[in-house]
């Protein structure tokens, strides 16, 4: 009996740990992303080759993260983690540095490919948990994420208010985060391969189950890029608002998003993820018609808001059912973080270019349209519903890498 109590005890720990990773990774995102204008002045870069150079990141980290399986096969779960996690704050400092655009993609590069195996080796410790405790974790894990982007953003914003050089504030913050992402990989699961288990491959296709979860992931992080990038222009120049109205609606949809995901897990332990996803997506539509249709700021903001919660849980609940869909989560997951980059990626560009070429209103209901796909493709997340046995005994099982 103590040796259970020992063991629940070592997973529930884990799962903080995991969680402190979730908010250091998104941390780093928040202090980049506030950031950029000074990047770009540093660099001296137009527009047009900044958006050029903000393309590397999704870049590195697709070509990255299927690294990161093997990473974890030779050094163990846990020490592959550290390392990973050590790159990827301490990459913060990078793109600060450069000082032309050749430089600047070169660390975007680094700075997405660090981001990527990071990420991949994260998602498949939280599936590790989730499985041990035999309840939903992923969706508060990814709402850490999201705390932890605006805890940095906040810092961010700070520096920028204060007039503060972003290397000096890279470096600091690099350091801060680097300490603590070291301190929180201490008490994560230290997965170890099986003696007799393969190395994964080097380069792999992900199996068909993963492409399938990884077009609902598509889906949704499509949505959200979209309105992310483009929900204060569409109040801005279609419904002619203020500037300060129009940006207090990309916060508000950033606040949504946070908020479900933090309350996600309880709804995805009481309906399961499929019924959670189709649910989401239907309400995710509702809000784009709002959006298209609206005539009124107000209505506008609450499209956008039901879109938030729409899609909030969609991409945590992907990684899980990756994480469960063959013999290889690394592999699994890698595959689907690379479909949702990839769509993260080509969003806002095409939100814009169908934009120039129509309207705003028709690229919101190109969003729409895919917001369907959630609701119509939501039962490949099968493998991430609760239809397993809690574990709860010590020795359940020994499990070969997961990172």
């Amino acid at each position: 009996m103590t040796a259970v109590v020992h063991h629940q005890r070592e997973v529930r720990r884990a799962r903080y740990a995991v969680a402190a990773v979730f908010a250091v990774h998104g941390s780093v995102t928040g202090s980049f992303a506030t950031r950029v204008p000074w990047i770009q002045d540093h660099a001296s870069v137009s527009a047009g080759q900044l958006g050029l150079a903000l393309a590397f990141p999704a870049l590195g980290a697709s070509l990255a993260m299927p690294l990161a399986g093997g990473i974890s096969h030779r050094f163990g779960a846990r020490t592959a983690l550290r390392g990973l996690l050590a790159l990827w704050t301490l990459s913060l400092v990078l793109p600060a540095l450069a000082p032309n655009l050749p430089v600047l993609c070169l660390a975007l590069f680094v700075y997405g490919a660090s981001s990527g195996m990071a990420d991949v080796a994260m998602n498949a410790l939280g599936v590790e948990v989730e499985n041990r405790l035999g309840r939903s974790i992923m969706s508060g894990l990814h709402g850490m994420w999201s705390a932890g982007a605006l805890i940095g953003s906040a810092a961010g914003t700070l520096a920028a208010h204060l007039g503060t050089d972003a290397r000096l504030h890279h470096v600091l913050a690099a350091g801060v985060l680097t300490v603590l992402g070291l301190v929180a990989c201490t008490w994560v699961l230290d997965l170890q391969p099986a003696e007799d288990e393969e190395p994964p491959p080097r380069f792999a296709l992900p199996p068909r189950s993963a492409l399938l979860i990884g077009a609902v992931g598509f889906c949704a992080v499509f949505a959200e890029g979209a309105s992310l990038d483009w929900s204060a222009v569409y109040l801005r120049h279609q419904l002619e608002t203020s500037a300060g109205l129009a940006a207090a609606c990309t916060t508000g949809f950033t606040l949504t998003m946070a908020i479900a995901r933090i309350a996600g897990d309880r709804v995805v332990d009481r309906y399961g993820s499929v019924r959670t996803v189709r649910a989401g997506g239907l309400m995710a539509v509702v809000g784009g018609l709002l959006v298209v249709l609206a005539g009124h700021p107000a209505v506008a903001m609450g499209g956008f808001a039901l879109m938030g919660l729409g899609i909030a849980v969609v991409v945590p609940l992907c990684f899980a059912a990756a994480g469960r869909s063959g013999p290889n989560p690394s592999q699994a997951i890698a595959g689907v973080a690379t479909i949702t980059y990839t769509s993260g990626l080509v969003a806002p560009s095409a939100i814009g270019g169908l934009a120039q070429a129509t309207s705003l209103v028709v690229s919101f209901g190109l969003v729409t349209v895919l917001a369907c796909g959630l609701a119509v493709f939501a039962g490949v997340l099968r493998a991430g519903d609760r239809d397993r046995p809690k574990i709860t005994a010590p020795d359940a099982a020994v499990p070969g890498p997961r990172a």
